[in-house]
Protein backbone atom coordinates (compact mmCIF):
# COMPACT_ATOMS: atom_id res chain seq x y z
CA UNK A 1 0.00 0.00 0.00
CA UNK A 2 1.23 3.21 -1.35
CA UNK A 3 -0.39 6.67 0.68
CA UNK A 4 1.00 9.57 -1.36
CA UNK A 5 2.38 13.25 0.47
CA UNK A 6 0.01 15.10 -1.27
CA UNK A 7 -2.75 16.82 0.71
CA UNK A 8 -5.76 18.33 -0.44
CA UNK A 9 -7.67 21.09 1.09
CA UNK A 10 -9.68 24.21 0.04
CA UNK A 11 -9.43 27.78 0.33
CA UNK A 12 -12.20 30.44 0.11
CA UNK A 13 -11.51 33.53 -1.50
CA UNK A 14 -12.74 36.93 -3.19
CA UNK A 15 -13.24 36.94 -7.32
CA UNK A 16 -14.83 39.53 -8.30
CA UNK A 17 -16.89 40.45 -5.46
CA UNK A 18 -18.28 36.88 -4.66
CA UNK A 19 -16.53 33.97 -3.31
CA UNK A 20 -14.58 31.34 -4.60
CA UNK A 21 -14.06 27.93 -2.67
CA UNK A 22 -10.87 27.03 -4.11
CA UNK A 23 -9.64 23.23 -4.32
CA UNK A 24 -5.89 23.43 -3.48
CA UNK A 25 -2.81 20.53 -3.35
CA UNK A 26 0.77 20.90 -1.73
CA UNK A 27 3.35 18.49 -0.52
CA UNK A 28 6.81 19.36 0.66
CA UNK A 29 8.44 22.15 2.66
CA UNK A 30 10.63 25.44 2.23
CA UNK A 31 9.81 27.95 -0.86
CA UNK A 32 6.44 28.15 -1.61
CA UNK A 33 5.69 27.23 -5.70
CA UNK A 34 2.75 27.53 -7.06
CA UNK A 35 1.48 25.36 -9.76
CA UNK A 36 -0.76 26.10 -12.63
CA UNK A 37 -2.32 23.64 -14.92
CA UNK A 38 -3.48 24.07 -18.44
CA UNK A 39 -6.94 25.39 -20.24
CA UNK A 40 -9.54 22.77 -19.74
CA UNK A 41 -7.65 21.06 -16.91
CA UNK A 42 -6.56 20.49 -13.04
CA UNK A 43 -4.01 19.92 -10.23
CA UNK A 44 -3.86 16.20 -11.69
CA UNK A 45 -1.11 17.52 -14.18
CA UNK A 46 1.27 18.28 -11.58
CA UNK A 47 1.33 14.98 -9.24
CA UNK A 48 4.54 13.27 -10.59
CA UNK A 49 6.08 16.61 -9.42
CA UNK A 50 4.12 16.79 -6.17
CA UNK A 51 5.31 13.01 -5.37
CA UNK A 52 9.07 13.86 -5.84
CA UNK A 53 11.02 13.52 -2.99
CA UNK A 54 13.33 15.45 -4.03
CA UNK A 55 12.11 18.23 -5.24
CA UNK A 56 10.00 18.28 -2.23
CA UNK A 57 12.56 18.54 0.10
CA UNK A 58 13.44 22.48 -0.18
CA UNK A 59 10.18 23.18 -2.34
CA UNK A 60 6.45 23.57 -1.46
CA UNK A 61 4.57 22.64 -4.33
CA UNK A 62 1.03 23.93 -4.29
CA UNK A 63 -0.87 23.55 -7.04
CA UNK A 64 -4.93 24.67 -7.58
CA UNK A 65 -7.91 24.10 -9.47
CA UNK A 66 -9.29 27.05 -11.22
CA UNK A 67 -12.88 27.65 -10.36
CA UNK A 68 -15.11 25.63 -12.95
CA UNK A 69 -12.10 23.33 -12.96
CA UNK A 70 -11.31 19.95 -11.35
CA UNK A 71 -12.75 19.97 -7.79
CA UNK A 72 -13.33 23.94 -8.03
CA UNK A 73 -17.16 23.96 -8.55
CA UNK A 74 -18.11 27.01 -10.63
CA UNK A 75 -19.64 29.86 -8.59
CA UNK A 76 -23.51 29.45 -7.71
CA UNK A 77 -25.91 30.97 -10.70
CA UNK A 78 -23.16 29.33 -13.21
CA UNK A 79 -26.18 28.14 -15.04
CA UNK A 80 -27.03 31.00 -16.08
CA UNK A 81 -24.17 32.79 -17.68
CA UNK A 82 -21.52 31.65 -20.43
CA UNK A 83 -17.91 30.64 -18.68
CA UNK A 84 -15.02 32.97 -20.86
CA UNK A 85 -11.86 33.22 -18.65
CA UNK A 86 -10.75 36.82 -19.15
CA UNK A 87 -6.92 37.77 -18.15
CA UNK A 88 -8.18 40.61 -15.55
CA UNK A 89 -10.27 36.97 -13.76
CA UNK A 90 -7.10 35.04 -13.72
CA UNK A 91 -5.04 37.70 -12.58
CA UNK A 92 -7.35 38.16 -9.32
CA UNK A 93 -7.70 34.79 -8.82
CA UNK A 94 -4.15 33.67 -9.06
CA UNK A 95 -3.31 36.85 -6.59
CA UNK A 96 -6.34 35.67 -4.62
CA UNK A 97 -5.32 32.49 -3.51
CA UNK A 98 -1.49 33.63 -2.85
CA UNK A 99 -2.64 36.19 -0.87
CA UNK A 100 -5.23 33.40 0.84
CA UNK A 101 -2.67 31.01 1.61
CA UNK A 102 -0.51 34.06 3.37
CA UNK A 103 2.27 33.25 0.63
CA UNK A 104 5.29 35.22 0.61
CA UNK A 105 6.49 36.06 -3.04
CA UNK A 106 6.48 32.56 -3.85
CA UNK A 107 7.75 30.81 -7.14
CA UNK A 108 5.25 30.76 -9.74
CA UNK A 109 5.24 28.08 -11.87
CA UNK A 110 2.32 27.94 -15.06
CA UNK A 111 2.18 25.98 -18.17
CA UNK A 112 0.11 26.63 -21.39
CA UNK A 113 -2.34 29.27 -20.12
CA UNK A 114 -0.90 29.07 -16.72
CA UNK A 115 2.40 30.02 -18.43
CA UNK A 116 0.58 32.99 -20.49
CA UNK A 117 -0.70 34.85 -16.78
CA UNK A 118 2.51 33.92 -15.38
CA UNK A 119 4.06 36.51 -17.85
CA UNK A 120 1.65 39.07 -17.36
CA UNK A 121 1.75 38.76 -13.53
CA UNK A 122 5.56 39.42 -14.41
CA UNK A 123 4.66 42.61 -16.26
CA UNK A 124 2.10 43.57 -13.40
CA UNK A 125 2.58 42.51 -10.35
CA UNK A 126 6.29 40.92 -9.95
CA UNK A 127 6.48 42.50 -6.41
CA UNK A 128 4.06 39.54 -5.49
CA UNK A 129 6.35 36.63 -6.89
CA UNK A 130 9.97 35.85 -6.37
CA UNK A 131 10.43 34.80 -9.61
CA UNK A 132 8.41 32.91 -13.05
CA UNK A 133 8.37 29.50 -14.83
CA UNK A 134 6.84 29.83 -17.93
CA UNK A 135 5.92 26.42 -19.42
CA UNK A 136 4.89 26.39 -23.21
CA UNK A 137 4.44 29.94 -22.94
CA UNK A 138 4.26 33.21 -25.71
CA UNK A 139 3.00 36.57 -26.08
CA UNK A 140 -0.11 35.17 -28.16
CA UNK A 141 -1.34 32.43 -30.97
CA UNK A 142 -4.73 33.61 -32.16
CA UNK A 143 -6.60 29.95 -32.39
CA UNK A 144 -6.11 28.11 -36.14
CA UNK A 145 -8.93 26.26 -34.68
CA UNK A 146 -12.65 26.45 -34.28
CA UNK A 147 -13.10 26.86 -30.53
CA UNK A 148 -16.63 26.49 -30.27
CA UNK A 149 -16.25 22.98 -31.53
CA UNK A 150 -15.20 22.47 -28.08
CA UNK A 151 -18.98 23.39 -26.73
CA UNK A 152 -21.85 22.24 -28.95
CA UNK A 153 -24.79 20.62 -28.28
CA UNK A 154 -23.83 17.88 -31.80
CA UNK A 155 -20.25 17.27 -30.25
CA UNK A 156 -18.75 15.63 -27.27
CA UNK A 157 -16.63 18.77 -25.79
CA UNK A 158 -14.56 16.78 -23.77
CA UNK A 159 -13.42 14.22 -26.55
CA UNK A 160 -13.44 17.14 -29.24
CA UNK A 161 -10.93 18.53 -26.47
CA UNK A 162 -8.62 15.43 -26.18
CA UNK A 163 -8.71 14.93 -30.20
CA UNK A 164 -7.27 18.69 -30.17
CA UNK A 165 -4.39 18.42 -27.15
CA UNK A 166 -3.44 14.71 -28.75
CA UNK A 167 -1.07 16.48 -31.45
CA UNK A 168 0.45 18.63 -28.84
CA UNK A 169 2.11 15.42 -26.95
CA UNK A 170 4.72 14.27 -27.89
CA UNK A 171 5.97 10.91 -29.59
CA UNK A 172 8.31 10.29 -26.32
CA UNK A 173 5.68 10.30 -24.55
CA UNK A 174 4.54 7.28 -22.42
CA UNK A 175 1.78 6.23 -23.40
CA UNK A 176 0.06 5.58 -19.97
CA UNK A 177 0.88 9.24 -19.20
CA UNK A 178 -0.68 10.30 -23.15
CA UNK A 179 -4.04 8.75 -22.17
CA UNK A 180 -4.09 10.28 -18.83
CA UNK A 181 -3.27 13.34 -19.68
CA UNK A 182 -5.90 13.17 -22.44
CA UNK A 183 -8.49 11.69 -19.54
CA UNK A 184 -8.23 15.24 -18.08
CA UNK A 185 -9.64 16.74 -21.04
CA UNK A 186 -12.26 14.34 -21.83
CA UNK A 187 -13.73 15.02 -17.71
CA UNK A 188 -13.57 18.69 -18.38
CA UNK A 189 -16.62 20.36 -17.78
CA UNK A 190 -19.30 21.39 -20.35
CA UNK A 191 -17.99 25.16 -22.41
CA UNK A 192 -14.56 24.95 -19.82
CA UNK A 193 -12.20 24.52 -21.74
CA UNK A 194 -13.42 26.58 -25.01
CA UNK A 195 -13.65 29.68 -22.12
CA UNK A 196 -10.37 28.74 -21.32
CA UNK A 197 -9.43 29.02 -24.69
CA UNK A 198 -10.78 32.57 -24.98
CA UNK A 199 -8.81 33.93 -22.96
CA UNK A 200 -6.02 32.36 -24.69
CA UNK A 201 -6.22 33.26 -28.23
CA UNK A 202 -8.40 36.01 -28.14
CA UNK A 203 -6.49 38.16 -25.88
CA UNK A 204 -3.08 39.86 -27.26
CA UNK A 205 -2.39 42.27 -24.51
CA UNK A 206 0.55 40.91 -23.72
CA UNK A 207 2.59 41.60 -26.61
CA UNK A 208 3.16 45.35 -25.65
CA UNK A 209 3.96 44.17 -21.42
CA UNK A 210 6.98 41.80 -22.22
CA UNK A 211 9.48 44.85 -22.83
CA UNK A 212 8.45 46.37 -19.33
CA UNK A 213 9.11 43.13 -17.54
CA UNK A 214 12.15 43.55 -14.99
CA UNK A 215 14.28 40.17 -14.50
CA UNK A 216 15.87 42.05 -11.92
CA UNK A 217 13.01 42.24 -10.38
CA UNK A 218 11.99 38.27 -10.45
CA UNK A 219 13.50 36.16 -12.69
CA UNK A 220 11.91 34.78 -15.94
CA UNK A 221 12.52 31.41 -17.03
CA UNK A 222 10.77 30.24 -20.41
CA UNK A 223 10.44 26.52 -21.24
CA UNK A 224 9.22 25.08 -24.30
CA UNK A 225 8.56 21.41 -25.51
CA UNK A 226 9.86 20.36 -29.21
CA UNK A 227 6.54 18.89 -30.32
CA UNK A 228 4.47 21.56 -29.04
CA UNK A 229 2.15 22.74 -32.19
CA UNK A 230 0.10 25.75 -30.20
CA UNK A 231 3.15 26.99 -28.75
CA UNK A 232 6.23 26.09 -30.89
CA UNK A 233 9.85 26.99 -30.08
CA UNK A 234 9.84 29.69 -32.36
CA UNK A 235 7.00 31.39 -30.29
CA UNK A 236 8.66 30.69 -26.97
CA UNK A 237 11.88 31.93 -28.10
CA UNK A 238 10.26 35.38 -29.80
CA UNK A 239 8.63 35.90 -26.69
CA UNK A 240 12.08 35.77 -24.51
CA UNK A 241 13.84 37.86 -26.63
CA UNK A 242 11.46 40.62 -25.88
CA UNK A 243 11.63 40.47 -22.39
CA UNK A 244 15.02 42.07 -21.43
CA UNK A 245 16.95 39.19 -19.08
CA UNK A 246 14.36 36.25 -19.78
CA UNK A 247 16.34 32.96 -20.10
CA UNK A 248 14.98 30.16 -22.61
CA UNK A 249 15.53 26.22 -22.76
CA UNK A 250 13.76 24.06 -25.26
CA UNK A 251 13.24 20.19 -24.33
CA UNK A 252 14.04 18.39 -27.51
CA UNK A 253 11.72 15.27 -26.69
CA UNK A 254 8.46 16.85 -24.88
CA UNK A 255 5.31 18.75 -26.00
CA UNK A 256 2.83 20.71 -24.66
CA UNK A 257 1.97 19.22 -21.23
CA UNK A 258 5.25 17.81 -19.81
CA UNK A 259 4.75 17.73 -16.09
CA UNK A 260 1.82 15.21 -17.22
CA UNK A 261 2.50 13.71 -20.79
CA UNK A 262 6.12 13.08 -19.44
CA UNK A 263 7.18 13.68 -16.17
CA UNK A 264 10.13 11.93 -16.35
CA UNK A 265 11.54 13.53 -19.18
CA UNK A 266 10.50 16.87 -17.83
CA UNK A 267 12.09 16.69 -14.40
CA UNK A 268 15.26 17.46 -15.19
CA UNK A 269 14.10 21.06 -17.14
CA UNK A 270 11.89 21.63 -13.99
CA UNK A 271 15.03 21.03 -11.77
CA UNK A 272 16.78 23.15 -13.83
CA UNK A 273 14.29 26.16 -13.85
CA UNK A 274 13.65 26.11 -10.19
CA UNK A 275 17.83 26.26 -9.59
CA UNK A 276 17.89 29.86 -11.58
CA UNK A 277 15.04 30.98 -8.81
CA UNK A 278 15.81 32.85 -5.68
CA UNK A 279 16.27 30.65 -2.52
CA UNK A 280 14.64 33.44 -0.04
CA UNK A 281 11.09 33.71 -0.72
CA UNK A 282 9.01 31.81 2.09
CA UNK A 283 5.78 31.52 3.94
CA UNK A 284 4.47 34.50 6.11
CA UNK A 285 4.03 34.09 9.56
Amino acid sequence: MTIEPITGRYVTVAVGGAPRRIYFEEAGQGRPVICLHTAGADTRQWRHLMNDAEITASNRLIAFDMPWHGKSLPPEGFETEEYLLTTEAYIETVLAVVDGLRLDRPVLAGCSMGGRIALQLAALHPEKFSGFIAIEASDFQPAWYDIDWFHRPDAHGGEMGAALVSANISPYAPDAERWNTLWMFMQSGPGVFRGDLSFYTRDDSLIRRLSTIDTAKAPVHIIVGAYDLTCTPEDAERTARAIPGATLTVMDELGHFPMSEHPEGFRPFFLEALGKMPEAAAEAA
